[in-house]
């Protein structure tokens, strides 16, 4: 974790949705650059995201010098990153970089030569990566890795997660790109409380729309990733799971005590939480 506070700030997944994703498309590109040409901005500002997605946290200088070797060419190539993290002027008027929008962070000082600032992707940083950069399964697999200790509920246990579920941990992509499963419609392609679950994680986070710590973030993202998993890969016409599918379910959350622990602590707030709703329905009828 950063080893000294975070100077950029952002807020919960609503808003990712709402203010983070659509001004970082608009600034930095809604599709990868490999796809189909774009701004030479856009290609840059991806290309530096996915040096730090695929190697964790790194000095500017670092950044450079995954790809380059002569020390001319690492210069300059560093001031450009320094440029796209903090922004730049444009006929007279600023426009926002990396760090404002609250794609990267800073991550504590490098002193392996003069002290230096460090940088990693942030929390949404993640999801814009894999929203928009195209990466592969196996770079997928790499940029876990790297940021296990920023989203531990999943990453950390990612190549068991891999090993009991294979590709279906792809499935948050489908949170990057803005797909929250929280609409009334759920209810009917799975017998189990997934909208009831996805909306309370909503209520429970609403208040931090304009800031919410690193680690509530990774909270209410790991949550929707384990309840997510619940919504059925093929809808059949009778919206049920198959048994194979849920006993895959019920392995991954049973066998570790701690997440366990954790999703189930989760739960047992949701369900406070509708008893709760519930007795104020039947006082209505009391009145």
């Amino acid at each position: 974790m950063p080893s000294e506070p975070l100077e950029t700030f952002y807020g919960n997944l609503h808003a990712y949705k709402m203010y983070t994703r659509p001004t970082a498309q608009r600034l930095f590109g809604s599709y990868s650059f490999r796809k189909r040409s774009g701004t030479k901005h856009h290609e840059n500002v991806q290309k530096m995201l996915e040096i730090l997605a695929l190697n964790g946290t790194l000095t500017t200088w670092g950044m450079a010098k995954t790809h380059l070797d002569k020390t001319e060419g690492i210069r300059t190539k560093e001031k450009e990153y320094r440029r796209l993290l903090v922004g730049r002027m444009a006929r007279g008027k600023h426009t926002m970089g990396l760090l404002e929008v609250g794609l990267v962070v800073k991550d504590g000082k490098s002193f392996a030569k003069a002290p230096a600032d460090q940088y990693r992707l942030s929390l949404h940083g993640i999801l814009y990566c894999l929203d928009v950069l195209d990466l592969s399964d196996k770079q997928i697999d790499t940029m876990a890795e790297k940021y296990a200790n920023v989203l531990p509920m999943v990453f950390e246990k990612w190549k068991d997660l891999k090993a009991n579920i294979g590709n279906e941990v792809y499935r948050l992509k489908n949170l990057a790109s803005g797909l929250f499963m929280d609409n009334i419609q759920i209810a009917k392609i799975s017998n189990f409380p997934v909208y009831e679950l996805m909306t309370y994680l909503n209520v429970k986070y609403q208040n931090n729309f304009e800031q919410i710590s690193e680690e509530d973030l990774a909270n209410q993202i790991s949550i929707w990733f384990y309840t997510n998993l619940l919504v059925p890969t093929k809808f059949r016409t009778t919206g049920k799971h198959s048994s194979l599918e849920i006993k895959q379910w019920k392995k991954i959350i049973q066998k570790d005590p701690k997440i366990k622990k954790w999703y189930y602590d989760f739960v047992n707030e949701a369900i406070k939480f509708y008893n709760n709703r519930f007795n104020k329905l039947k006082k209505l009828e009391k009145n």
